[in-house]
């Protein structure tokens, strides 16, 4: 299978809180566990069904214990088992933030 992703991806023991800002539902908040991340988007599993396309408010934790504020929009969906893994993108996340995760994939790739 031919590789499609233009940000190399990198295993993070992180999680995520995410809540839809649509406010079509009750506002609720979603514990997800990261599988991969990089500097354009973050792959995750969750219990819960998300919709493809819509765009939601996150806090992701990275390993400086630092927190970065971002929204996703949920690109792919699959079932796992009793689980569903995401792909989702980053829509306007500050270069900044984008940088420390790249700064986070060298120092990761080095040990």
């Amino acid at each position: 299978m031919e590789e499609r992703r233009r940000n190399k991806r990198t295993a993070m023991k992180s999680r995520l809180l995410i809540k839809r800002l649509d406010g079509e539902e009750t506002p609720a908040e979603v514990g997800i566990e990261i599988i991969d991340v990089s500097k354009s988007g973050v792959g995750f599993r969750a219990e819960q069904l998300l919709k493809i396309g819509e765009v939601y408010e996150s806090y992701l934790t990275i390993w400086t214990k630092e927190v970065l504020h971002a929204f996703l929009q949920i690109v792919r969906i699959e079932l796992q088992g009793e689980d569903y893994s995401y792909g989702a993108v980053f829509i306007g996340m500050p270069e900044m933030d984008a940088s420390r995760i790249e700064i986070y994939q060298t120092v990761h790739d080095g040990e």
